[in-house]
């Protein structure tokens, strides 16, 4: 059965918001990425710099976001230890800190050059 678009977007919204309720590392997440933006500002980073700071920052809370659904449908299916599960978040787990790793190095490359531009160094 097909739902409407405003049907799709509300629950798309629903799962933003329970994502970010559930998951404690939202918080650090976006203290980090404000921290990131104020300092682009700052730094009157360009539009395509701007543009890939973006792009990281959605996507380490997108990979944040999965793993909270991955951990919520594990808690659905059981309680239990289950080596397969475990394993499963792990993995998810580890696309978050690639996604930051990731992310940390573009930051690094960025900043790195805007602060050389604007010591002269080049």
């Amino acid at each position: 059965m097909s739902r409407p678009w405003k049907q799709k977007f509300a629950d798309a919204f629903r799962g933003l918001r329970e994502g970010v309720r559930a998951e404690s590392s939202f918080v650090a997440h976006f203290v980090v990425a404000a921290a990131v933006l104020v300092a682009a500002a700052v730094l009157r980073m360009e539009a395509l710099q701007w543009c890939a700071l973006l792009l990281c920052i959605g996507g380490v809370l997108a990979a944040e976001m999965f793993n909270s659904a991955l951990e919520s449908m594990a808690r659905a299916i059981t309680a239990q230890e289950n080596p397969h599960i475990r394993d499963a978040l792990d993995i998810a787990g580890g696309a978050v800190l690639t996604a930051v790793f990731g992310s940390i190095a573009v930051g690094l490359v960025l900043f790195g050059h805007r602060a050389g531009q604007l010591l002269g160094w080049w």
